[in-house]
């Protein structure tokens, strides 16, 4: 009797951990696929010359820029809807404690003062205390400084570092769309370290 009961239960143990899994909804299958693509197109660029790669690519030019919603100095909410009708440069970039960092929002700072009807947004994942001591400091007045720390846009827009001693930062790139919400002009930058093309992204408005 105790043979057999011995038997029984070890048929039980062998019968549950046997049991088939369940199979994985459409919906958990389309995001598996979703993420795998997205990690698949990432953008390679490098940083002092090591290759690194962003989360996915920039929105193409003559497409509808997508809105998003980021954190200003004031702790405001600011959305890229707020600025319909206007002229927008996204300046993205991975920290206003990086001299190349600090150098782009100075010469945007300084090449917007001519602009009309152009806001230009400056984006990193710094939080807003420390972008509103650098703006003061520096006298940025042309810029807004935006944080991403607690929103999506890295991802959004393809520009999340997916590896490398930033991971998590954004790269650099700049997007200008016009003022029809329509993206005119996009750069990747393909060394973290340089700074983007100021006078094409500036020409885009013509």
């Amino acid at each position: 009797m105790k043979n057999i009961l011995i038997l029984a239960a070890a048929a039980l143990i062998i019968g549950c951990n046997s049991r088939p899994q369940p199979e994985k909804t459409e919906v958990q299958t389309e995001k598996t696929t979703e993420m795998e693509n997205n990690n698949q197109q990432g953008t390679a660029i490098t940083f002092k010359g090591n290759t690194i790669h962003t989360v996915g690519s920039l929105p193409a030019v003559n497409t509808q820029a997508e809105d998003f919603t980021l954190v200003a100095n004031d702790l405001s909410e600011k959305s890229l809807s707020d600025f319909k009708g206007k002229n927008v440069i996204l300046n993205i970039f991975p920290s206003l404690d990086t001299g190349t960092c600090a150098a782009s929002v100075r010469a945007f700072n300084q090449k917007a003062a001519s602009l009309g009807n152009t806001v230009i947004l400056g984006i990193s994942k710094d939080l807003p205390f420390a972008s509103g001591r650098f703006c003061t400091a520096e006298g940025i007045e042309n810029v807004i400084t935006l944080s991403d720390f607690r929103s999506d846009f890295g991802h959004q827009y393809g520009v999340e570092l997916a590896d490398g001693p930033l991971k998590g930062l954004l790269s650099r790139a700049v997007i200008v769309i016009n003022p029809e919400g329509k993206i005119v002009y996009e750069e990747q930058v393909a060394e973290l370290t340089e700074e983007p093309n100021y006078e094409a992204a500036l020409a885009s408005l013509n």
